[in-house]
């Protein structure tokens, strides 16, 4: 079976590498859908997993298990790498939708990726502003 390419945010990943609310839809869409990515989504999803461990919500188990799930999920995806088009980019969707700097990076990385073409491209994301950008953008959200 050939993956369907999508672009994920990160927020679509770290429930592959941690139990939440949403794992068992990232799993079904991590067997249909190839991976995506911004360049920093790695940083993203240790974030988190610390953030997770400080609070409590996680143990050092399952912050070391998230860790490698997040390194063996890497191996095989693509990163759209940093440039001053992606940055433009966010920019100008910062002024157009009400985005963090980090999730216009997401969208406007994901832009490149479609080859500014996203009709038809997949985004997959949990975070609603995110969500709704991406589809305004074009893309299809699931």
């Amino acid at each position: 079976m050939s993956l369907i390419p999508a672009f994920w945010d990160s927020s679509a990943l770290i429930p592959l590498c941690t139990r939440q609310t949403q794992t068992e839809r990232a799993t079904k869409y991590f067997d249909s859908h190839g991976v995506a990515v911004w360049w920093s989504t790695h940083v993203e999803i240790i974030s988190v997993l610390a953030r997770l461990l400080r609070m409590g919500e996680i143990d050092e188990d399952e912050f070391r298990v998230g860790k490698q799930l997040a390194l063996t999920i890497a191996t095989n995806w693509v990163s759209i790498t940093p440039s001053a088009k992606i940055a433009a980019g966010a920019c100008s969707l910062l002024e157009l939708y009400p985005l963090r700097a980090a999730d216009a990076l997401q969208l406007a990385a994901a832009l490149e990726w479609s080859e500014d073409k996203p009709k038809g491209r997949v985004f997959l994301c949990f975070d609603q502003r995110l969500r709704e950008a991406a589809t305004f953008s074009g893309f299809t959200v699931e």
